[in-house]
């Protein structure tokens, strides 16, 4: 890492606790058994997958137990796949990682997330 030109991307990432604080984000399941379910995103990674023990627990046998993550990333918040058997996919692509934006539907086994983001305003606080 002597090299001038290198870098490393670590001091590139976006302030995370800073990102949340100015940001509202939350992840509603649209579609499938868990369908009316929303939850916050209020940390800097969310492990989604059929394990109880994942942050965000579907009842989806064509989930893998640890299925994707969502996790901060250069631009904001992205998903990224953890090496699933039936794979993540974005608005109708298959992804292995992608950044998120506002609107975004995330489609894991039976289950379609839809990815919300927005500013906080004073009246969130």
């Amino acid at each position: 890492m002597d090299d001038p030109g290198t870098r490393r991307i670590e001091k590139d990432r976006i302030d995370g606790a800073r990102f949340l604080a100015e940001n509202c984000v939350t992840l509603v399941v649209v579609e499938g058994p868990a369908a009316g379910t929303e939850v916050v995103v209020d940390r800097g990674e969310m492990v989604i997958g059929r394990n109880a023990g994942a942050d965000l627990s579907l009842p989806d046998d064509a989930l893998s137990g640890v299925h994707a993550t969502i996790e901060l990333g250069l631009a904001g918040m992205r998903i990224r796949d953890l090496g699933s058997t039936n794979g993540t996919f974005v608005n109708g692509s298959q992804v292995q990682a992608t950044d998120l934006k506002n609107g975004d539907r995330i489609t894991l086994g039976e289950h379609t997330l839809q990815y919300q983001q927005a500013e906080r305003t004073a009246s969130d606080v």
